[in-house]
């Protein structure tokens, strides 16, 4: 799982999610972090503290195989982010009108190609 370069933000928090439940924390901008799992069914989780939703990814690995991900803010989040100045009022009718999006969580995570995906893993760091 990948975090792109390129946050303009105040302050890069971490960012925590959970692969089959055990949690995976410190995903940075610019940073990266792996895990080893076996071939099978897998599902990563991202939940967030005072966010109505919660993002749920399934996935199959096969054995020997090398999957990618890159994590992004969800378009659920972008809106409720772009909507936060506008009070009580503007916060229940982003969560009213986002209500219905597919991933109602706050984050994406999104397959990559294998070659993309190394050439970007090359310019990032391990998450520590």
């Amino acid at each position: 799982m990948l975090r792109e370069k390129g946050y303009g933000g105040l302050a890069d928090t971490g960012w925590g999610f959970s692969l089959d439940g055990a949690p995976l924390t410190g995903l940075k901008t610019g940073t990266y972090v792996y895990v080893d799992r076996p071939a099978g069914q897998h599902q990563f989780v991202a939940e967030e503290a005072g966010f109505p939703g919660v993002t749920r990814n399934d996935f199959s690995a096969r054995s020997g195989e090398t999957l990618f991900f890159v994590a992004r803010v969800s378009e659920r989040k972008n809106a409720v982010i772009a909507n936060a100045s506008t009070g009580v009022l503007g916060y229940g009718l982003t969560l009213a009108m986002t209500s219905g999006y597919k991933n109602q969580g706050p984050m994406d995570f999104l397959a990559l190609d294998e070659t993309a995906a190394r050439t970007t893993i090359a310019e990032l760091k391990l998450a520590q």
